[in-house]
């Protein structure tokens, strides 16, 4: 190509081009990015959760002792095969189970009841709202003394209303063996029904209108409009939460610690607590690590199940 100097001008070739990128560096360049961003997050449950996982399971097969020298001679599966003999683990296994499915379902059944009448249009709806957090707001500790006070034998408001109308009023509610586990049940569902409820709440106000607008059309009233609209809405939801809601009450500890410590006779003797004075109470480290070790497996399975019956509902719901 002619230029104004009378030269000419040559069009650069390919070598002067510049190299395009690799797909292959570019995926690499990404990865670095995304575990870089991720890393921050990643750290603390390393940290927090993965180690000592790892660790209580080294301890499962030791039978280290909380002394000021322990050691940690391993003795293979002996802690697990102690604990196939221990009939007071498994039936705090029992009790652990009939806690979490009593409190789990009582939870959404309140959680439902509340979720529906704050959806109902109420005045000072705000309010309400505010009010129903506080159980899950409050520590479990201040919850746990809270109760007590109710529960008292002697100046409880609980016993002093039932004397009112004519009832027995001197009822032990926590240390009585036939009302312990009862009572304790209702103080955990009072405590875990304000996360249900604004689940479900949340659930409620993404139903269209116009599904009961059709259903009042065709004649459904209330209940049926609720089995026929609300429920089918709501099953994704009430599959997650009441899942989550279980395995949560299973792992549960603190509340039931504080408000009997196991009592009376075993009767409220969850396996996390028996667990937890197994190893700071008994001093057996090792062994209490081997029944950490069950409960995390059974955790682990119910966790599982979760994730695969979510996972069946979405391809279930992309066929259809």
């Amino acid at each position: 190509m002619p230029t104004a100097s009378g030269g000419t001008r040559t069009r650069p070739g390919p070598a002067g081009r510049r190299p395009a990128p690799r797909p292959g560096g570019m995926a690499r360049a990404r990865r670095r990015e995304a575990a870089a961003l991720v890393m921050p997050s990643l750290l603390p449950i390393l940290v927090l959760s993965v180690a000592p996982l790892v660790v209580g399971l080294g301890l499962a097969f030791t039978d280290a002792r909380l002394v000021r020298r322990p050691d940690y001679d391993p003795v293979g599966f002996d802690n697990f095969v102690r604990l196939l003999d221990n009939g007071f683990f498994w039936e705090s296994f029992r009790i652990g189970m009939v806690w979490a499915v009593s409190v789990t379902l009582l939870q959404l059944a309140a959680g439902m009841g509340l979720a529906l009448l704050l959806d109902s249009g109420l005045r000072l709806q705000g309010l309400t709202r505010v009010l129903a957090l506080i159980p899950w707001a409050m520590p479990p500790v201040v919850v746990a003394i809270m109760w007590q006070m109710i529960y008292s034998p002697n100046a409880g408001p609980l016993n002093a209303a039932l004397g009112a109308i004519g009832l027995p009023d001197d009822i032990n509610w926590l240390a009585d063996f036939s009302t312990a586990l009862p009572a304790v049940i209702v103080v955990g569902v009072w405590v875990g029904m304000p996360q249900t409820t604004v689940t479900l709440l949340a659930g409620l106000q993404q139903i269209p209108g116009e599904l009961y607008e059709a259903a009042a059309m065709d004649g459904a009233g209330p209940w049926r409009r609720f089995t026929g609209v609300t429920l089918p809405s709501l099953r994704p939801i009430i599959a997650s939460i009441t899942s989550l809601n279980f395995i949560w009450n299973f792992n549960s500890f603190s509340l039931v610690y504080v408000l009997t410590e196991g009592g009376p006779g075993g009767r409220t003797m969850l396996p996390m607590l028996f667990t937890y004075l197994e190893a700071f109470k008994n001093r057996n480290i090792g062994y209490a690590a081997a029944m950490g070790v069950v409960l995390v497996v059974v955790v682990v399975l119910l966790l599982a199940l979760y994730l695969w019956s979510q996972f069946r509902e979405d391809r279930e719901g992309k066929v259809g």
